[in-house]
């Protein structure tokens, strides 16, 4: 899955992600899937890649609690969650976590449409929440913006009587961490303009 973020770019996102940061640490990414304001806890499922160029893999497990920086000035946009880690539109079939079970469930899908192009200032997607379910909740209607696409799908039966928030796709996070579970730094890669017009 592309993120729309070139290595070059990346990179450049490491190193000022990292500098300022006395001694070595380490930098986990992945994608959020809780976020309790009050406590400052970010429920995160890393990615297992270790940026290898065929994308992010966001399968480990059992997910990680990580306690964001005290200082606000560490800490960048807070994290929309979703338990949709992956969605692959040409295989038409996504990873999705199940909460109630603690795994990782691929769920096939049909595409009804897709819009690719489409900026987060777009009127198609800009102010809008997604997903959007279906009244018969038989379309499922998510944008993922990272591939600048706005998809819409029909999922099997067996699947519809999952959460709203299965169909969500949490921000993809990155932070940098001496401690096991606690972030000197954090960055929300997802709300982070890198390139004109969002990614």
């Amino acid at each position: 899955m592309k993120l729309g973020i070139s290595p070059a770019a990346m990179a450049g996102i490491c190193a000022v992600f990292l500098s300022g940061c006395n001694g070595l640490g380490r930098v986990t990414q992945g994608r959020a899937i809780e976020f309790d304001r009050n406590a400052g806890r970010v429920t995160v499922i890393a990615d297992s890649s270790g940026g290898s160029s065929a994308g992010p893999r966001f399968d480990v497990l059992p997910p990680e609690v990580v306690q964001v920086p005290d200082n606000p000035a560490e800490m960048g946009p807070q994290p929309e969650v979703g338990r949709l880690l992956q969605l692959d539109a040409q295989e038409q079939r996504m990873v999705v976590f199940d909460a109630v079970a603690g795994a990782l469930v691929t769920v096939p899908f049909q595409t009804v449409s897709k819009q690719t192009g489409v900026f987060r200032d777009d009127a198609r997607v800009a102010g809008k929440r997604f997903p959007i379910v279906g009244k018969d909740r038989k379309t499922v209607t998510v944008y993922n913006s990272g591939q600048r696409m706005l998809l819409t799908f029909t999922i099997p039966d067996q699947y519809l009587s999952m959460p709203e928030e299965t169909w969500r796709l949490g921000d993809e996070v990155r932070y940098y961490w001496k401690e096991p579970g606690k972030a000197l730094r954090f960055m929300n890669i997802t709300k982070t303009d890198i390139q004109k017009g969002g990614s």
